[in-house]
């Protein structure tokens, strides 16, 4: 029988009426497209989509995802386009098999970018219709058990032998104590009237090796040589039969993980435990319902199928939260690379579960912190966050989380996020709501900043800047410029990717040329600007960059706009130190503070313990050292503890360490942090 009448044979015994003559069609056009062309092992190329639709009738998948299946290299190896696709065997197969084509005709600068947009684009694909995840596993992933250890076989012949020969020995040895286990545990559980289903599980040869290399261990110290499965009816059975489990047999210390109640972020679920057995060997024991083990043996993407199958298509279970979440991360992220560093984050994560004091699960990444979890309880939460109590106690942001902790996040309607905090984050969730709260906090800056180098430059002309943005000329201009309107314009001004004179010249043509009026001749040094002295460079409008709100003493580098305007950043700062700034365009500039003003910082106060007289204290060590105190926010908790947030105006870097020096002299107060934005 040929591997196509298998196709046709098995299917209808899973999907009765299936249009089987479509999947004909397909290995026809699959057939001749590929006509000619061999895989590397000299076999036609034909041979693996074949097998890949094969994988895909295992997965007792559709007739539909089979076709898509036997055509998923027809786009990308072939001259075959969608379009043919579309007029043969119609949308929904041409949509499928697109989603599984990776980019082949765009230019990327590397090999890392092409790979990178490649998943970018598979996510998307797979959240319009995730049996393009099917085919995609089908494609890759369908032999990874087999083909690690036929590598290990070939690449460590020694090793696999004396593997191969200790294995053996040891499951005819254990077999029988195996057997045991199974027999005494399905007698006791039958016994308080649990159904289950018990059977043994051997590890693959490549497993075992790879644990005794990594983890430094011996072969003996492997416990789950070969494991028992117990698959039982319900998840209070499962606990039930944990509890007959533990009367039997001593369980071994540590060794208890409960992935029921913490399920794994790709939704496995399962009781483990080791126990001493009846020959006094270590036993590994997995517990699970059958819904449960679907799940492990096929993926959550088979089981939402087959719940798909009962429910309808509307849309996806919330087994699925991770990748809605992605999706929308890739959204506002248009980076490819910079993409695939946040996937890898949630991929690949060692995780911390901790609760919310409701007793809710979140499970984060390691070393995330309170603003992590804020952000995982909602977004407005995280914005807002300016302390946590972890376990009753008060922390500060940067305190690292811990299996089991029970966060309380302290929010203000008064705090917003800022660059600092990515420096503080580890979820890919965090880092993506901050940098969109960013993105927008800039654009309005943008706006504002846009608009005043306009008005500015519109002056010398003796143009009314007023009249010129409020008209309908703006509109125009702003859509010849390729704008949506006259703020997105303005933006590109702020921004610098727009010039002010081309922007005038649209306006008023006429006027520009003119002789703008010519401002005073300089003095042979340029005169510092806002207490900042810039080499070679003077009449500019500048800004102190809210992001990182340089003082004076703290090393600094100007960015310069094309607009003539300049933002003064601290050369510690994030936007600066990960390059999102085009450094063609900073500049070294520095302090020039003879007689030096009052500038705003913020500062927060972490309290032990409040009692009458602290705030007084902490006030008062700020102003003995010459501190102005323009804004206070005190929060206490019924604990005791607090937040104080202060912005005081001090002249230098210096003059604020000194006050922080001060206050930490106070007696309960636990920690004083600079807080970086306003």
């Amino acid at each position: 029988m040929t591997q196509l009448e298998t196709l046709i044979e098995e299917i209808p015994k899973y999907q009765p009426g299936a249009d089987l003559d479509v999947l004909a069609r397909a290995y026809r056009f699959s057939a001749a497209s590929h006509q000619g062309q061999q895989r590397a092992s000299g076999e036609p190329y034909l041979s693996h989509p074949l097998e890949v639709a094969n994988l895909l009738v295992d997965f007792k998948m559709d007739v539909i995802t089979v076709t898509a299946g036997l055509l998923h290299d027809v786009l990308e190896d072939t001259a075959a386009t969608k379009a043919d696709l579309e007029r043969e065997f119609g949308g929904e197969i041409a949509e499928l098999v697109d989603g599984v084509t990776k980019i082949g005709k765009l230019a990327f600068s590397s090999r890392e970018e092409r790979q990178a947009e490649n998943f970018r684009k598979m996510l998307v694909a797979m959240a319009r219709d995730l049996r393009v995840l099917m085919i995609k596993l089908a494609d890759r992933l369908q032999v990874k058990a087999e083909l690690e250890d036929l590598a290990l076989r070939s690449l460590s012949p020694g090793d696999y032998v004396d593997l191969q020969k200790r294995v053996a020995k040891r499951r005819l040895e254990r077999e029988a104590d195996i057997n045991q286990v199974i027999a005494i545990l399905q007698r006791k559980l039958a016994e308080v009237g649990i159904d289950s289903q018990i059977r043994g599980r051997p590890k693959h040869f490549y497993s075992i090796w790879k644990k005794m290399h990594d983890q430094g261990r011996e072969f003996d110290e492997i416990y789950d040589l070969t494991a028992v499965r117990v698959i039982i009816a319900s998840v209070r059975d499962c606990y039930g039969a944990l509890g007959v489990i533990h009367s039997l047999w001593k369980p071994v210390p540590g060794r208890f993980k409960d992935f029921i109640a913490m399920p794994k972020v790709n939704m496995y679920q399962s009781l483990h435990t080791t126990v001493i057995g009846p020959k006094g060997d270590p036993v590994e024991i997995q517990i699970r319902t059958r819904e449960m083990h679907r799940i492990a043996e096929e993926g959550i993407a088979a089981h939402w199928l087959y719940k798909e199958r009962k429910a309808g298509k509307d849309k996806l279970d919330e087994s699925l939260v991770w990748l809605r979440q992605l999706i929308e991360t890739q959204q506002d992220t248009k980076d490819p690379r910079e993409f695939m560093d946040t996937v890898r984050v949630d991929l690949f994560p060692d995780e911390v579960y901790v609760f919310t004091p409701k007793g809710d699960v979140k499970a984060l990444p390691e070393g995330a912190t309170p603003l992590d979890f804020a952000y995982a309880v909602h977004t407005k939460v995280g914005e807002h966050c300016v302390g946590a109590k972890v376990n009753a106690k008060l922390v500060p942001l940067r305190y690292t989380l811990r299996q089991g902790d029970i966060v309380e996040i302290v929010t203000s309607p008064n705090q917003h996020p800022s660059r600092d905090w990515l420096k503080i984050v580890k979820s890919t969730r965090a880092r993506a709501k901050i940098n969109q709260w960013i993105k927008v906090e800039e654009r309005a800056r943008s706006i504002e900043l846009g608009r005043e180098l306009f008005e500015r430059e519109a002056r010398k002309y003796r143009l009314n800047p007023t009249a010129l943005l409020g008209g309908e000329e703006i509109k125009r201009a702003a859509a010849d410029f390729g704008f949506a309107g006259p703020d997105d314009l303005m933006a590109a001004v702020g921004y610098g990717k727009s010039s002010v004179h081309q922007v005038l010249n649209k306006l008023a043509p006429n006027a520009l040329l003119e002789t703008p009026e010519k401002p005073k001749p300089s003095a042979t040094r340029p005169a510092p600007v806002d207490g900042v002295r810039i080499r070679g460079v003077d009449d500019l409008l500048v800004r102190f960059a809210r992001c990182c709100n340089p003082l004076p003493g703290d090393p600094i580098v100007g960015f310069i706009t094309r607009g003539r305007g300049l933002t003064v950043h601290a050369r510690d700062c994030l936007t600066v130190a990960k390059s999102v700034l085009d450094r063609e365009r900073l500049i070294d500039v520095e302090w020039d503070v003879e007689e030096p003003g009052k500038r705003p910082v913020r500062i927060a106060v972490y309290i032990g313990k409040d009692r009458p007289g602290l705030l007084s204290e902490i006030t008062g060590a700020i102003s003995a050292r010459n501190g102005n105190i323009t804004k206070a926010e005190v929060t206490v908790t019924d604990d005791r503890r607090g937040i104080n947030n202060f912005v005081v105006e001090v002249a230098d870097l210096r003059q604020l360490q000194d006050i922080m020096a001060a206050i930490r002299d106070v007696r309960d107060v636990i920690n004083v942090e600079r807080v970086r934005g306003l």
